[in-house]
């Protein structure tokens, strides 16, 4: 009992006496010992790719056709492109604006025009992997003509086919047409 009275007696050291005992239990709570990790990834690295291409023609004319008749075989060329980034790409190729020198009587309506990929194996006299990407006429042909995605270092070559139509006239003697073609990748 002499406890509890003193207890009584003295309330105000009780609560200090209370106060002390739980700070001291936060504290002991608080500073408890825990286990701790951490993992690091430096110098992470990001670099773009590059989007390049070749062209075994490139500066110069596919083909050249001379002397041309109506209903004469086709004057053929080829070229190969190739993706030479590190990145595939979309690739097109782009009919520029045929120039001819007969407006009234324009050579490039005339002009039979094929655009073949020659597959696979690039070999363009074998039909088996072969696919035409154009037949019609060097005017009508589309200004953009697509070519698919190609991966890195993915190469094709093209075997272009030119004859004058053998409906060609007297009109068109002496005429000529010329045309640029752009291949892109995007």
């Amino acid at each position: 009992m002499s406890r509890f009275k003193s207890l009584k007696a003295n309330p105000r050291r009780s609560l200090a006496a209370l106060a002390t005992v739980l700070v001291a239990v936060g504290v002991t709570g608080a500073s408890g010992a825990s286990f701790t990790a951490n993992s690091a990834n430096p110098s992470n690295t990001f670099t773009a790719g590059t989007m390049t291409m070749s062209n075994t023609s490139s500066g110069v004319a596919i083909l050249n056709a001379s002397n041309m008749k109506p209903g004469d075989p086709a004057t053929k060329g080829e070229v190969t492109i190739k993706n030479t980034g590190t990145v595939a790409g979309v690739f097109t190729l782009t009919r520029g604006t045929p120039v001819d020198s007969d407006g009234g009587n324009p050579m490039s309506g005339k002009l039979n025009v094929v655009v073949t990929d020659c597959g696979a194996d690039k070999v363009c006299s074998t039909t088996a992997d072969n696919s035409n990407k154009y037949t019609g006429t060097l005017a009508a042909m589309s200004a953009v003509i697509g070519l698919n995605s190609w991966a890195a270092n993915e190469e094709h070559k093209y075997e272009f086919s030119v004859a004058l139509d053998s409906t060609a006239t007297n009109a068109y003697q002496g005429d000529n047409s010329v045309v640029p073609f752009t291949w892109d990748a995007a």
